[in-house]
């Protein structure tokens, strides 16, 4: 005999109350809804969805803490440029950094253009270069601006220590101001020379004049134009007032 179903009996099953009815499930009316959860308890379609809404709605309801990670995400990239600003080579205000830098020396670099004067700069830019007896000059390189530069790859410095490079340069400027200037035996290529070697540069302590006026030759870049025509163009022209003498002297 089938059991008799009451009006009450209908309406507390047809009722849904979230006190008395915990863990209570309706797979009919969840398959028509398209939710897995019971009543009462849906997810959120945001959440759901990938979350893009519901970041949407957390900053409207806290704006001082969007404006936070904002004004974090503003700071950490100027930062980055502010860093990466030291690093780039300004001609206008010969700032060349982690570079070793040459200028011609006047008559000396006419007839011999690979010879010339040499300096270093600091990871800012900052020119240091021995100029005379006991005497580094700083942000004033003796005999003009460079007209050529050899950009050195700092992740080669083996020294170890933070600001290795910087503390080097420092270091050989330190010693070279107490040292006389030679032109042939111990001159502004050693400077730089005893730079490189204290950072061990490239993992050398090997570092010499001879080496150092070779590689700038093969690797510098000249600064412009101009900077080209003041470094071979006196040299061209001795060469070719020589060559037209020779010329002539043998023609006779």
């Amino acid at each position: 005999m089938a059991p008799q179903v009451t009006l009450n009996t209908l309406k507390r099953h047809l009722t849904w109350s979230p006190e008395g009815h915990q863990g209570r499930h309706f797979p009919a009316a969840r398959a028509a809804s398209g939710n897995d959860s019971p009543p009462g308890r849906r997810v959120a379609p945001a959440r759901r969805e990938g979350g893009g809404d519901a970041e949407k709605k957390r900053r409207e309801k806290n704006p001082e803490a969007a404006a936070t990670v904002m004004a974090d995400g503003g700071e950490s990239d100027t930062m980055k440029n502010y860093h990466g600003g030291f690093e780039r080579i300004d001609t206008d205000t010969s700032r060349y950094p982690y570079c070793i830098v040459w200028t011609p020396i006047p008559v000396l670099s006419w007839f011999f253009p690979f010879i010339g004067h040499m300096g270093i700069c600091t990871s800012t830019g900052v020119i240091r270069d021995f100029a005379g007896p006991y005497f580094v000059s700083e942000d004033n390189m003796a005999f003009g601006r460079p007209t050529k530069y050899w950009k050195l790859d700092a992740n080669k410095v083996y020294m170890s220590g933070s600001n290795a490079w910087d503390r080097a340069v420092h270091d050989a400027s330190e010693e070279y101001k107490h040292r006389m200037h030679n032109l042939c035996c111990d001159n502004c290529h050693s400077h730089v020379a005893m730079a490189l070697n204290l950072m061990r540069y490239d993992n050398r302590t090997s570092w010499n004049m001879v080496n150092l006026c070779l590689l700038l030759l093969i690797y510098g870049k000249h600064v412009s134009c101009t900077a080209f025509l003041k470094t071979w163009l006196p040299f061209m022209m001795l060469a070719g007032i020589i060559v037209t003498v020779g010329l002539a002297l043998n023609l006779r």
